[in-house]
Order: structure tokens, then sequence, then C-alpha cells
């Protein structure tokens, strides 16, 4: 019997999502892409076909009769236009015979591999004598606010407004229960956080995480070719995910007592192995570790063990998202580039890079490390990725917050002074910051000696020393600093 394997591809949702600043538009953007691969298809276009695959950006849907298969090709990218102006999507389909389903799969990855690198024109220009949407420089098509607004903003004030109908508890928890559990007993609508100033708290530092998982691609590769497996296999990926961002989320309420008012974090993408939160600068890191933790629990219950990386940005508040998003991106490659060398019992250590962005200017990484973090040559201030388990020749997670925390205090207050000294002078030449390393460890507390000596303390790492002082100012400065 020949059957037909639809697959669609989505590009662009993460620009679709950070387009603004707005948090509310933020919040209409996620939902609507939470609706592209789920309802907006299971609704319309899954008659006749079986659904294999159902996530944010991924989707693989079996058919048997070839009109309904034919109708999805040609209607589906014309939902998505429709609904989410700004998002692309690639498309491919297989013929294949029942007995031939895992070489079908193989073929569908490959032909959407292809179709990526035709992405459908967009549908968003206008002429220069329109007006256009101050935000985002696309077209305006009403006016909302006294403020012109473009289509894409359009449908997302839309969704926000049905987020947060008060009569609309569902369509407003939909998100938040996912990640903070559907058990929350104190979670109400209050809690929610619809605006940027809800996620600060003594300063105007927030982090956007961005998490990935490892070794996805062999896990699907070896089950793929077995229709069931791959259907349950996406499923209870699903189901793991989610659990390790409540799990993650009910520690960090432990500890911080995050419902007694707005609660500092966003989930913006929880879907397959993908976990994207805007959240109060402080939090970012114990909730990237306990999401990392309880992600290779959970998957390793499924019987297919995963673990996971991260990339946090630490950004203004009135800081463009979409770039934080961009360096929370490139945060997570290099962690998982550094964890891919450190294979360990055939898994991809879990593993954190961070940045706090210092400049108002718009930079890619590489820059950021030449200006910010190569002092000398052969001298580096870049000392992360930090594991979520011990790992020879780097820093666990622990050990940063452990070094990080000995600053609070009055006594820790002269010596951060100190250290971020000793960076400028590193700046002027090795020597000159060696002779300042000497001299502080004579009129340091003895109590914070250790931490002199320990962030001072140049590692070898592929040719170059590398500090952790940096990273331990950083993590502090983010945690205690009081500017309201």
């Amino acid at each position: 019997m020949r059957k037909f394997l639809y697959g669609a591809s989505v590009q662009g949702i993460q620009g679709f999502i950070f387009q603004t600043n707005e948090l509310k538009h933020i919040i209409g953007a996620s939902e609507i892409v939470e609706r592209v691969c789920t309802t907006y298809f299971t609704d319309r276009f899954q008659q006749g076909g079986e659904m294999i695959v159902e996530a944010a950006g991924n989707v693989k849907c079996l058919y048997t009769d070839r009109e309904e298969c034919e109708r999805t090709v040609k209607y589906f990218p014309k939902t998505i236009v429709e609904h989410a102006p700004g998002i692309t999507i690639s498309q491919a389909v297989v013929v294949f015979d029942d007995d031939n389903f895992g070489k079908a799969v193989e073929e569908l990855e490959r032909r959407l591999r292809a179709q990526r690198n035709r992405p459908m024109p967009s549908l968003t220009t206008g002429l220069m004598a329109v007006e256009r949407s101050r935000k985002t420089g696309l077209p305006a098509v009403n006016i909302e606010e006294n403020d012109f607004i473009d289509e894409s903003t359009k449908l997302k004030i839309k969704a926000s407004k049905e987020y947060t109908e008060e009569g609309d508890r569902n369509a407003t928890f939909k998100l938040c229960k996912k990640s903070f559990g559907e058990n929350v007993k104190e979670l109400d609508f209050k809690n929610v956080a619809f605006d940027i100033e809800d996620l600060t708290e003594m300063n105007d530092w927030i982090a956007i995480i961005h998490a990935d998982g490892n070794g996805l691609g062999q896990i699907v590769s070896s089950i793929g070719k077995q229709q069931g497996k791959l259907k349950k296999f996406s499923s209870d990926l699903d189901h793991a995910v989610e659990k390790a961002a409540q799990l993650a989320f009910e520690k960090l309420n432990a500890d911080f007592d995050l419902l007694k008012a707005k609660i500092p974090l966003r989930p913006v993408v929880l879907s397959g192995d993908d976990m994207t939160i805007i959240c109060r600068g402080d939090l970012a890191i114990p909730y990237a570790k306990w999401f990392m933790q309880y992600f290779e629990e959970e998957t390793e219950k499924m019987g297919h063990p995963l673990t996971a990386c991260a990339g946090i940005a630490y950004i203004k508040s009135s800081y463009p998202f979409y770039y934080g998003y961009n360096l929370a991106e490139t945060l997570c490659g290099i962690a998982k580039k550094d964890a891919k060398k450190r294979v360990h019992d055939g898994k991809v250590p879990a593993c954190l890079a961070f940045h706090k962005v210092q400049s108002s200017f718009v930079e890619d990484y590489d820059e950021i490390l030449a200006k910010e973090k190569t002092p000398q040559d052969g001298h580096s201030l870049e000392f992360g990725p930090y594991y979520l388990h011990e790992m020879e020749g780097r820093w666990t997670i622990d050990e940063l917050q452990q070094q990080a925390g000995k600053l609070k205090g009055k006594e820790g207050n002269a010596t951060k002074s100190s250290l971020r000294q000793w960076m400028t002078i590193l700046h002027d030449g090795v020597e000159q910051a060696e002779q300042r390393k000497e001299r502080m460890l004579t009129i340091v507390p003895k109590s914070l000696e250790t931490l002199v000596k320990i962030a001072l303390r140049g590692e070898e790492r592929e040719g170059k020393k590398c500090y952790p002082v940096q990273d331990i100012l950083t993590l502090h400065t983010i945690n205690t600093q009081q500017t309201k």
C-alpha cells in the first residue's frame, strides 16, 4: 500500500518571537508559535493522516490519501502566513511502501534540509511611501495605543489579549502550566509576568536562557526507522522536557519563594528538546542548572538518556531581546562544542556558558572575545563553560557559585575593587598584573586570600592562560547589585 510521509520544518521562530522588546508581544508570539505545528495543523490538516511528530517547529504526518496530503502541501503554508507573518516553512513529501518507513524518514530529512535553502519569499515588504511600525520597521496595518503596528504585531497583540483575559484562564496559563506545573496551587492570574518590569527586582539585569539537548540526532536516526517508536519517543521527550522545567521551577521556588508576587520567569519555548525562558538575572544559573539536571533524570526514565547544554545572555531590560537571544543561542553552541570534546560513557556532558552584555552596541561573540576577554595574546578571561558534574580541567557550576558567593559583605567589597583593577592592569602587561596580585595578597582579608589566588590563577587551556576572575565578578554583580 502506498503511503505519503509529509514533513514540515518551520524557520524564523525566534526572530518572530523576539521582534520587539514588548513582553506582551513576546507572550502573544510564543502562543502563536505553540499553535503553529499543533492546533493550526491538527485542526485543519490531519484528516486522513496520522501524526508522527508534533512540536513547535517540526511536523511529520503520515497520509494514506494522496489528495489529503496534496491539500496540506498547498494550504498549510497559507495558514502559517495568515496567522504568523514572518515565519517561513519548508515542506517535503516522500512516497513509500509499507515496509520502507525507515528509508522514507531518512529521505524526508534530506529533502527538508534541501528545502531550507529555498525559503518562502517575505510577504511583509511594502512601498517606501507606506507608513511603518516604529518598532519593527514593517508596513503598518493598524493603530493601537497611538502607535502604528504591523500585521505580525497585530496578531501577537490579539493572541496576548486572549492570553491575558481574566475569564480565559486556560489560555492564560497554557505555557506557564507546562513550565511551572499543573499542580502549582498558588499560581494565579496575578502571578503571571506581562511587563518587563515584572522580571526585575533590585537591579535591571535580566537573562535569556536557551537550552538544547545533546545527542538527539543519533537517537532519532536509530529509532526513526520504526514508526511506532518514533511517535512514542517524540511524545515522551515532550513530557520529559516539561517535567524537567516543572521540577526546576519547584526547586527554584523553594529557594526563592517566587509565588509571593509576580513570577520573575517567562517561558517562551518549551518543546522537543528546546527550552527558552526570560527571567530575573539572579535566577538564571540556578534555573539552568536544575533544568539540565532534571532533563537528564527524566530522559533516563524514557530509556533514552539525554543531556542538555545551555547558554545564558545577561542583558539590561532595555537591550534588544532579539540580539540577547542570538547571544544565548551562540553561547549554547559554545557550551556544546566544548562538551563534545569530553564525551563520557557515550554521553555528551551537560554544561552552560554565559556572558553579561556591557556594551550598548550589538556585537557578535567573536568581537566580544577580542575586545573584552583577550587582555593580552595568550591570556583570556573566557573561563567557561561550567559543567553540571565534575569534569577534569573544568569547573562545575557549583564551584563558580561558591566562589562568587565569597565576595558578599564588607570585606568582599574592597576585594572586588582590587580584582577589577587587576583586570585593567592585565591589559597593560602581564608582569604588572603579577606584581599587583602579589601586592593584593598582602592586603586582602585572610578569609579571601584563597579566593584571590583562585580567581587570578591562570589555567592552561589550548595554548592560553584562562582566568575565572571576570566570571566570578559577573555572577556576584548580577546576584547582589542594587540599583533600585
